[in-house]
């Protein structure tokens, strides 16, 4: 599984308007809302609210990965977020968290979704990779270093 089947450049969110956790997940959660009709927005962040009292989604160094399950959708699906501000999310390292990748997972599913948590983990544990996404000048930059990150980008489209 590759993130970008499941990340359109559409649910990027170069910079996030939201100043607090509630705000963020509302945000990403309307931006899923928008493209995909089967999503309740409000219900979506009620999912994820429910998750984030089990623990904070913000595993450190900058990360936030909310996620939680719809019975109503039928594919894994994600959106992205960025705050170059960063936004108080419960982190464990109590720092600031700058880049979100939410996940919304089908509600009978398991191996997809843990999959999803796994390979965005590890990629964000990629200094340099963070790096690149908080310098990242647009939604568009930020879509072509996940691409590339992923080796879906052809050696003549980086030149």
């Amino acid at each position: 599984m590759e993130i970008i089947e499941i990340l359109a450049e559409d649910m990027i969110i170069a910079e996030l308007k939201a100043t607090d956790k509630e705000g963020v997940l509302q945000e990403l959660a309307a931006a899923l809302a928008s493209k995909h009709q089967e999503i309740e927005k409000d219900l979506l962040v009620r999912v994820l609210l429910e998750r984030e009292k089990l623990g904070s989604t913000g595993i450190g160094d900058g990360i936030a990965i909310p996620h939680g399950k719809l019975a109503n959708i039928v594919s894994l699906l994600a959106a992205f977020g960025r705050s170059l501000k960063g936004i108080d999310f419960e982190a464990a390292d109590d720092k600031p968290t700058k880049l979100f990748f939410l996940l919304v997972a089908p509600e009978n599913s398991v191996g997809s979704h843990v999959e999803a948590l796994v390979k965005i983990s590890h990629l964000l544990k990629d200094v340099s990779f963070r790096k690149r996404l908080l310098r990242a000048k647009s939604k568009a930059e930020l879509y072509q270093i996940i691409r590339e990150s992923e080796g879906l980008v052809e050696e003549d489209e980086k030149s």
